[in-house]
């Protein structure tokens, strides 16, 4: 039997080991391969939002992973998810946001959803998401919104040390205040991982991980 190829559409080149890793780990019997233009983020980031010029290079990215080969394409960037979902579209495959697995779960496990981003750019779509698929699911939520203003800039400027308090600070707070965090950007992660287990007393979600699972659960089994 012919080897499914899935195909990864990155925002930042950093983003590859991360998905190698963790193709290594549920989808050991699937070809992979990477489209990253970093471009493309740094657009949305100095226009404040995903304007129809890039959205229209994220669609060519996608349609020329479908070209190459992909069976199935997984775009791991959330400030371009409305792109992603037109992308999908015009598409012959499955194109998949990589928020949206990491969505539903946190529609399914609270009522009350957190969800942080040092980008607003990032902010805004992972918000919406999480609220049009609990309309979909038929479940009424409350979404806690948390912008880390600076944090972003300090990881950029060479000081992650500053963002990792930064957000962790703002992951304390913010778990006293919901049933279920969402991580808006998968940079984030590791920020929790540095957390006190005492001090993660609700879940905290992460779309790296959950998208890959999902994939290998039905799109990719």
């Amino acid at each position: 039997m012919k080897k499914r190829t899935l195909g990864f559409v990155h925002t930042s080149a950093t983003l590859v080991p991360v998905f190698q890793q963790l193709t290594d780990k549920y989808l050991t019997n699937v070809d992979t391969f990477n489209i990253a233009d970093d471009s493309v983020i740094k657009d949305v980031i100095k226009q404040g939002r995903l304007t129809p010029n890039t959205a229209a290079r994220v669609v060519n990215h996608i349609k020329a992973a479908e070209a190459a080969g992909a069976d199935v394409i997984l775009a791991t960037c959330s400030s371009i998810g409305s792109a992603i979902e037109t992308a999908a579209t015009l598409s012959n495959v499955p194109v998949i946001r990589v928020d949206r697995a990491m969505a539903d779960e946190a529609v399914r496990m609270g009522n009350k959803i957190g969800v942080i981003a040092t980008l607003p750019t990032t902010l805004a779509p992972t918000s919406d998401l999480v609220k049009r698929r609990a309309e979909a699911m038929g479940k009424e939520v409350t979404l806690v919104s948390r912008l880390c203003e600076g944090a972003f800039e300090a990881l950029m400027g060479g000081n992650p040390g500053k963002h990792d308090e930064m957000v962790a600070s703002a992951l304390k707070a913010l778990i006293r205040e919901v049933d279920v965090i969402v991580l808006a950007q998968a940079s984030m992660a590791r920020v929790v991982d540095g957390l006190k287990p005492e001090e993660k007393t609700v879940p905290i979600l992460a779309s790296p991980e959950i998208a890959m699972k999902k994939l290998a659960e039905t799109y990719l089994k």
